[in-house]
C-alpha cells in the first residue's frame, strides 16, 4: 500500500472492464486498507543541539519529527522524552493533524557544571501492538551568545511557473544577528524538505539564495514547502517557511487512446451503430486541460460523449459501398490553452457489401 499510494490517506485503484460486443464500460474501484507493518523512524537517528547557557527557561527547540509510512491510527501518535531533568517535551499539532515535537528547556543550564546532556526521543504509533522508533539527542551547552538570528519575513510565499529555466534564482532568504564575530555569522541550511524538493531546489549556505537546479513539472507536483534554518556560530537559530506554488503552462498535448474499434462495417448497418470507443485526456489543469473532441470532414459518422472522458464514434446516416467502400475517419482533440495543443487519430473502416442492387440491362430492347 505504501508503494502504491505514497502520501495518500485513502488508497484506491481504478480500472475498467469493457464488454466488446456491447461497447459498455464498467468501472472498478479496489481500496487497499492499511496494516501496521511499519515502525516510526527518524531521518536522523542521532541529533546534536548546541544551546547557550543563557537560554531562558521555557525556550523551545524544534525536533525532527518521526516518519511512519502507515496511515491513520497506524501512523505516529505520540512522543516521549527521557534522559534529563533539564528538558521536557512539547508536541504541537499542525493544521493537518501532524504532530511536531519540540524540546523545552525546563531548568536553567550551566555549562561549568554540565557541558553535555544526553536525551532519548521515542515515537510511538497507534497500532495494535504499537511500534516505536527512537532518536538520540546530544545537547552541547555553549558559552554566552545572547542574540539569535531573526528572519524577516518569517514566511515566504512564491508563485513559480513550471517553465522557469533551470539555474534561475527563486528567492533570497535573509536572517540578521546583532552579535559580533562568530556569534553574528549566520549560515543557512534546509531543515524540512521532501526528497523530491531536495533534487529541485538548492540553498546557498552563505548567501541564503535558493536556486532551481531541476525542471519543475506542475503535473508531478504543484506545491512545495521548505523550512530554512539560519544558525549563528553560537548555535542559536531561527527558521523560516518557504511556500512555493507551481503554476501550470500548456505543455501537454491531449492524448487519444482507442479502447475498442471495428475494422469493417456492413453497408446496411443501422443508424447509431458504434464503430469505435475512445478515451481522451490532457494532463494539464484548468483551461489547459479542458479538451474538445471532433471528427474531421463530412463523413457519415458522429461523436457521442459518454461519462468521464469517453467517446463513441457512431454512424449518422446510411452507408453505400458502391459509392464509398472505405473510410478514414480522423478524430481530432484540441485543448483550450492560450496556445492550443492538439492531436489526432485515424480510424480505417472498410464497408462490406450486401446484395442491394439487382442486375440491369444497358438497353431495354435489342
Amino acid at each position: 500500500r505504501e508503494q502504491l499510494c505514497e502520501s495518500v490517506q485513502q488508497c484506491v485503484l481504478h480500472c475498467e472492464v469493457i464488454v466488446e460486443g456491447e461497447m459498455q464500460v464498467y468501472g472498478i474501484e479496489v481500496e487497499i486498507t492499511d496494516t501496521n507493518d511499519h515502525a516510526p523512524s527518524f531521518r536522523e537517528p542521532e541529533t546534536e543541539l548546541r544551546i547557550s547557557e543563557m537560554t531562558s527557561q521555557g525556550s523551545r527547540f524544534p525536533l525532527r519529527d518521526a516518519q511512519d509510512e502507515d496511515s491513520g491510527q497506524n501512523s505516529v501518535q505520540s512522543y516521549e522524552l527521557s534522559g534529563d531533568e533539564h528538558f521536557s517535551l512539547a508536541v504541537q499539532t499542525g493544521p493537518h493533524g501532524d504532530r511536531r515535537p519540540e524540546l523545552v528547556l525546563a531548568k536553567a543550564l550551566d555549562r561549568e557544571m554540565t557541558a553535555f546532556h544526553e536525551l532519548v526521543l521515542r515515537a510511538s504509533d497507534g497500532g495494535e501492538p504499537s511500534r516505536t522508533g527512537t532518536a538520540h539527542i546530544r545537547v552541547s551547552v555553549l558559552d554566552v551568545n545572547d542574540n539569535a538570528p531573526v528572519f524577516s519575513p518569517a514566511e515566504y510565499m512564491l508563485r513559480v511557473s513550471e517553465d522557469m529555466p533551470v539555474g534561475s534564482t527563486l528567492v533570497t532568504v535573509t536572517a540578521t544577528d546583532t552579535d559580533e564575530g562568530i556569534y553574528g555569522h549566520v549560515k543557512y541550511l534546509m531543515k524540512k524538505f521532501t526528497e523530491k524538493a531536495s533534487k529541485i531546489f538548492q540553498l546557498d549556505s552563505e548567501t541564503g539564495v535558493i536556486t532551481l537546479v531541476q525542471s519543475l513539472d506542475f503535473e508531478e507536483g504543484d506545491s512545495f514547502e521548505l523550512v530554512v534554518q539560519a544558525q549563528d556560530g553560537g548555535g542559536l537559530y531561527d527558521t523560516a517557511k518557504i511556500r512555493i506554488t507551481v503554476t501550470d503552462v500548456n505543455d501537454n498535448a491531449p492524448e487519444i487512446s482507442i479502447r475498442s474499434v471495428l475494422s469493417t462495417i456492413s453497408e446496411d448497418a443501422p443508424l447509431g451503430m458504434v464503430v469505435a470507443l475512445l478515451h481522451v485526456r490532457d494532463q494539464d489543469s484548468g483551461a489547459n486541460g479542458k479538451v474538445q473532441c471532433s471528427l474531421v470532414g463530412g463523413l457519415p459518422f458522429r461523436l457521442q460523449s459518454l461519462q468521464g472522458s469517453l467517446y463513441r464514434v457512431v454512424t449518422s446516416r446510411g452507408l453505400d459501398r458502391e459509392a464509398v467502400s472505405e473510410y478514414n475517419v480522423t478524430v481530432r482533440v484540441v485543448d483550450s490553452g492560450l496556445r492550443a495543443l492538439w492531436s489526432s487519430v485515424v480510424l480505417s473502416l472498410h464497408v462490406l457489401d450486401v446484395n442491394d442492387n439487382a442486375p440491369m440491362f444497358a438497353e431495354e430492347r435489342y
